[in-house]
């Protein structure tokens, strides 16, 4: 590990722990040479799966736009921000576990749908509706009224 304030090569590590409910090594370092003192985190780096939209187009797995697609259903609503890491982690590891190295835009979108049922009904009639394309309102009652089955 490079010192980020001199560039040495050599750093040695004070203190280890555990974070992000034992998804991320945190690591205290010190510069041999300086002996400036700075932090590390450490993720095991996992591939995730590519994802093959509606049109037939392949793209990367991003994170960001899972993110983004749940504040945007979850917007206004009561739910913690652990509460969303969780599900983001959660669905990541579910893509993971199913062992393709691709998977369909509509597996993932359920995956997310499910997520959002457990987390906030509200929200997921939201992401529903868009992901779903409702028409009327008759398709967002009909989506409701599952809800309550």
């Amino acid at each position: 590990m490079f010192c980020p304030f001199c560039s040495a090569q050599e750093t040695k590590v004070i203190d280890s722990r555990l974070v992000a409910e034992g998804q991320q090594v945190r690591r205290r370092r010190e510069c041999l040479d300086c002996h400036e003192r700075f932090t590390t985190f450490e993720n095991a780096e996992l591939v995730m799966p590519r994802v093959i939209k509606r049109d037939g187009s392949r793209e990367p797995f991003n994170e960001d736009k899972l993110r983004a697609g749940l504040q945007r259903a979850l917007e206004k609503r009561p739910v913690s921000t652990e509460k969303v890491e969780q599900c983001i982690l959660s669905i990541k590891s579910q893509l993971r576990a199913t062992g393709e190295r691709e998977v369909s835009s509509q597996f993932l979108g359920n995956l997310i749908m499910n997520a959002l049922k457990e987390l906030d009904k509200v929200a997921y009639v939201r992401f529903a509706s868009v992901y779903r394309s409702f028409e009327d309102i008759k398709e967002f009652g009909e989506e409701i009224a599952k809800l309550n089955d």
